[in-house]
């Protein structure tokens, strides 16, 4: 047994941008153990239920992420909603849907964009992010904003998006397909790329089971789980398989995850061919919260969980976000084990860690 010491990784560090803090026990150059610390960005934004009413909420819960922020207010907003009885209209559940899908391909392109700068692929990051600025466009043109968008409310949703407006997004969203499929040859079938990324970091069905594992960190483990299938919004009324790998390791999650915007586009494409003709977008919420319920929905990250308890006045007693970067964690410190220190960062970027989700 060579000598072991302990390696502080973070909470500063290179791609990443996020104080994500690890304890790395190392003997020579392999890592034997992988210890995490967060709560550099505790905010405390659950315990704003005692100050700021139900509907107010909706913005805090948004607030988590900047880059889940949608599928935050989504959450909130159904878990509110169920608690209380709510039947939201169908065109709002198609619209929610649209934007849910949209996160995921920018979620899923800046991810895939800080991954290539890990391993030294300038001219493949610009090019993700660049396509991803298009998504963007298309977030701020139907909400009016690009990171934050406020668009949920308790009972539905606060705009529309207008006939001439979606099809304008089925035309830029092909345009995407069509650039992406050009990015997806580089990304799966360059030699340095999987040199890189093939047989590292492995982590096996079991493993990813027993640890709890979400998301597409768990679906390139061979688990066929994906919380849109439970069928909430408009996930009822569109066709779709979960996307999953047997390959365990960093190239199979960047298979599962490029594979996925693909997936999403066409989900998005689905729900404008069906979207309802309807234009009631929100009913009037008019009794307080009472009681509690648990709602879990599939973020671009995986599995995120929410909890609310009302007491029948406009304050929550209490609201609960487990986020899927917080159930990964345990599993990024196995595919740790036994690695060697050089390929730390990427197995960090694998998991497509949120601290600010997680600390909140």
């Amino acid at each position: 047994m060579g000598k072991r010491s302990v390696i502080p990784f973070g909470p500063q560090h290179p791609v990443l941008p996020e104080p994500i803090h690890l304890d790395l026990v190392v003997e020579d150059e392999k890592v034997v153990e992988a210890i995490p610390s967060v709560g550099f960005v505790h905010r405390g934004l659950e315990s704003l239920v005692t100050k700021k009413d139900f509907n107010t909420m909706a913005y805090v819960a948004e607030r988590t992420c900047g880059i889940c922020s949608f599928m935050h207010g989504m959450g909130y907003c159904e878990c509110v909603e169920n608690m209380m009885g709510v039947e939201v209209p169908i065109r709002a559940k198609f619209l929610r849907t649209i934007w849910s899908e949209m996160s995921r391909v920018h979620s899923h392109l800046l991810w895939l964009g800080l991954l290539a700068d890990g391993f030294g692929h300038e001219n493949l990051f610009y090019q993700c992010w660049r396509i991803r600025e298009r998504i963007l466009d298309m977030l701020e043109m139907t909400t009016g904003g690009r990171c934050i968008f406020s668009v949920n409310q308790v009972g539905g949703v606060l705009k529309d998006i207008p006939d001439d407006m979606l099809k304008s997004i089925e035309e830029a969203i092909t345009d995407i397909e069509a650039e992406l499929k050009v990015v997806q040859k580089t990304l799966l079938y360059d030699y340095t790329v999987k040199s890189r990324l093939c047989g590292v970091g492995i982590l096996t069905k079991e493993q990813a089971h027993d640890l709890g594992t979400v998301g597409p960190f768990m679906r390139a483990s061979g688990i066929k789980s994906d919380m849109r299938l439970r069928g909430y919004d408009a996930y009822p009324y569109l066709d779709f398989e979960p996307i999953t790998s047997d390959d365990c390791d960093c190239y199979a999650r960047c298979d599962v995850r490029t594979r996925e915007i693909f997936q999403a586009i066409d989900l998005i494409r689905q729900a404008i061919a069906k979207m309802p003709s309807e234009t009631d977008l929100a009913v009037q919420v008019k009794d307080k919260p009472s009681g509690e319920y648990f709602m879990r929905v599939e973020q671009p990250r995986g599995e995120a969980v929410y909890y609310t308890k009302g007491n029948g006045s406009m304050f929550l007693d209490r609201m609960r976000i487990r986020t899927p970067t917080f159930a990964n964690l345990p599993g990024l410190c196995e595919t740790l084990k036994g690695a060697d220190l050089a390929d730390v960062g990427l197995l960090v970027i694998t998991i497509d860690p949120c601290v600010s989700c997680t600390e909140r």
